[in-house]
């Protein structure tokens, strides 16, 4: 059978070409054809799975973190278009869990890689905009911008985002995300002050407010800043990376296709990667095989479209030890085999 693997990362375990890589060869060692497909929804993953697709180069760039402390950050550039993934500058993942928190965590490097891409003659941006460390509604980002002294008036931007989360409120970015970067209940009412201020100054100068618009809450904020400032569009990750590497075509050249992610249950079924493609080879009349670390919900994943379903941890291994990049390699093999032997 000609299978077709395209697997989001599996978090904090392997990256989508890495699950990819250990399924494909589960599959040809039983005798099949493979094809994969490095994927992401715009977070974890995005600018690999860009860069791949548009035959990218990579620059590496001297940013600062959410503490402002020097990292390098690498991003890719094709055909004078930046592809960025902000998390390589403000990611929750640059922070250990004791120096998360988000009343001081900047986006000013995610800036610096803006400006770096400017200088270098890039005019048109995909900005990726998961995994953020920070709830600073783009200040530190326009900071930045700022101290170099350009514009981006010229420059054409799109947000590849899969979250609809407005600026503020109580589904807003402080509401929602602060938690999960760090903040205290005190910290997240300090936040939403923060960002109902900037929301309220920006419309009055500016005439304009984008603080409702969706996907203005997304990256702490990030989201608006671009659309404030730059006039960006936000669109779906998934949807976006999908077009761009003609993954319709390459269904209809599969006879069955293989997506996955580390945990999947009933939130796979809001607009996670695995669903987007799950309905792409359904419009085509295709079987969907879900592989994921952990698997639960069967019933809801099956009543969505979900074909087969394998959960690659074994029940006698703890979720930790699973994460091991080498043990989740050899489960991800495993997994291959046993949907083929279901098969």
């Amino acid at each position: 059978m000609n299978f077709l693997v395209a697997i989001d990362s599996l978090k904090g375990s392997l990256t989508s070409a890495e699950a990819n890589c250990a399924v494909a060869d589960g599959l040809r060692a039983a005798g099949h054809n493979v094809h994969t497909v490095t994927v992401s929804d715009g977070g974890e993953g995005m600018m690999q799975a860009f860069a791949d697709a548009l035959h990218a180069t990579t620059v590496a760039v001297s940013v600062h973190d959410p503490l402002r402390r020097p990292i390098t950050a690498v991003y890719a550039i094709a055909d004078g278009t930046a592809i960025i993934e902000t998390a390589a500058a403000c990611g929750l993942t640059l922070m250990s869990p004791e120096e998360r928190n988000p009343l001081i965590a900047t986006t000013y490097g995610v800036g610096e890689m803006l400006t770096d891409a400017y200088r270098r003659g890039c005019r048109k941006y995909i900005i990726g905009l998961g995994g953020s460390g920070t709830v600073d509604g783009g200040v530190g980002m326009l900071e930045a911008i700022h101290d170099s002294s350009i514009t981006l008036d010229d420059c054409h931007i799109i947000l590849a985002s899969d979250v609809s989360n407005p600026l503020c409120g109580k589904n807003g970015a402080a509401k929602v995300f602060g938690p999960q970067k760090g903040a205290t209940p005190e910290m997240v009412a300090t936040l939403e002050t923060r960002l109902m201020a900037l929301a309220e100054k920006n419309a009055k100068e500016q005439g304009r407010d984008c603080s409702m618009q969706p996907g203005a809450g997304a990256a702490g904020g990030l989201g608006y800043a671009f659309m404030q400032w730059f006039g960006a569009g936000c669109v779906s990750g998934a949807n976006l990376l999908l077009d761009t590497i003609a993954f319709d075509t390459l269904v209809d050249k599969a006879d069955i296709i293989i997506t996955g992610e580390g945990s999947a249950d009933r939130q796979t079924l809001m607009g996670k990667l695995p669903q987007h493609i799950m309905r792409r080879a359904k419009a085509k009349g295709k079987r969907t095989a879900l592989i994921a670390g952990k698997v639960a919900d069967k019933d809801l994943l099956t009543e969505a479209g979900f074909d087969i379903m394998v959960q690659a941890k074994p029940q006698h291994m703890t979720t930790a030890e699973a994460m091991e990049k080498n043990n989740a390699t050899e489960n991800m093999k495993q997994a291959a085999r046993q949907l083929v032997a279901m098969l």
